[in-house]
């Protein structure tokens, strides 16, 4: 079994110029990258939808569907936006580039291609890519339900968390580009601070979105929330009559958590955890995390 550090890349490689496909397909390989080829922008959105491809070189100009379209469909699609694109264009035009950039790559090359210039930036954008990745499997794995969105408003990347409550709330694609999107844009244009709510329109089943972060590559972080059931941190405040983030600290352990995991997931130090736990074992009568648990978990067991 080939682990994630010695799987090979592959690069897709989009450019209607045979000379060019050439050139970088030599150059890639010999680095040992694995590559695919595409002469236009429909045929290169096909391949990423089967391969996935981790990096793409993409033409700026080609017939039929040109770079920069085919660059704002993959963005579009929440399955490959991640993946990084960078132009590859004869055009040197302040224009031209920043089209580019705008349809989303994340860098470009001017023609002619120089192989270790673009093999340069290549790993560059692959290391971003991984670490961007690595960041994402780890908040999918934390059982929450976040979310990122574009300036537009439109959903780029969420946690199997947020997907199914968005799923249980019977919000369909169409519904999220006609009715989601529209609200949180016109939100975000209104700069809504840090921890602000916005409470979505026109659903039987009530949620609402917190703001959470802004991102340096322009999107939003932003949690889900369902207002038809308490989250358990909130319960456990509210029943137990602790702060914030004792409550928090308390949800995090009845949930099988370690000292430290928790610290990572609320993103505080081991120390602070350890902290509340000493002010919240007398609020609650016991005298270790293990007991503290039950009391947690005889309280969220309840609303399941």
């Amino acid at each position: 079994m080939t682990s994630e550090s010695t799987r090979t890349d592959i690069a897709l490689v989009v450019d209607d110029s045979p000379d060019t496909l050439s050139l970088i397909n030599d150059a890639l390989e010999a680095a040992g990258i694995d590559v695919l080829v595409a002469l236009e922008g429909r045929q290169a959105l096909t391949i990423a939808k089967r391969m996935r491809p981790d990096i793409i070189l993409m033409d700026g100009m080609m017939p039929h569907m040109d770079g920069f379209e085919a660059c704002r469909a993959l963005k579009a699609d929440p399955e490959l936006a991640s993946i990084p694109v960078i132009f590859m264009t004869g055009l040197v035009e302040t224009g031209d580039v920043i089209k580019g950039l705008e349809a989303g790559g994340v860098d470009y090359l001017t023609k002619p291609i120089k192989p270790n210039e673009l093999l340069a930036r290549m790993k560059v954008h692959l290391g971003n890519a991984r670490l961007a990745q690595s960041a994402r499997t780890a908040l999918d794995s934390l059982g929450q339900h976040l979310l990122t969105v574009g300036d537009d408003g439109r959903i780029k990347w969420a946690t199997p968390q947020a997907h199914a409550l968005l799923a249980r709330a019977r919000l369909d694609e169409q519904w999220k580009n006609a009715n989601f999107a529209p609200q949180v844009r016109y939100w975000l244009e209104h700069k809504p601070q840090l921890e602000e709510q916005l409470e979505l329109d026109g659903l039987d089943y009530p949620l609402a979105v917190k703001l959470v972060s802004r991102q340096e590559n322009g999107e939003t972080l932003m949690k889900l929330l369902d207002l038809q059931r308490t989250d358990g941190a909130t319960l456990l405040r509210q029943k137990l009559d602790l702060t914030e983030r004792e409550s928090e600290v308390l949800y995090w352990i009845a949930n099988g958590k370690t000292n430290r995991e928790a610290a990572e997931i609320l993103e505080m130090s081991p120390r602070t955890v350890n902290k509340h736990l000493e002010q919240i074992f007398p609020k609650l009568g016991v005298e270790n995390r293990t007991s503290a648990a039950g009391v947690a978990l005889r309280i969220l067991v309840a609303i399941q």
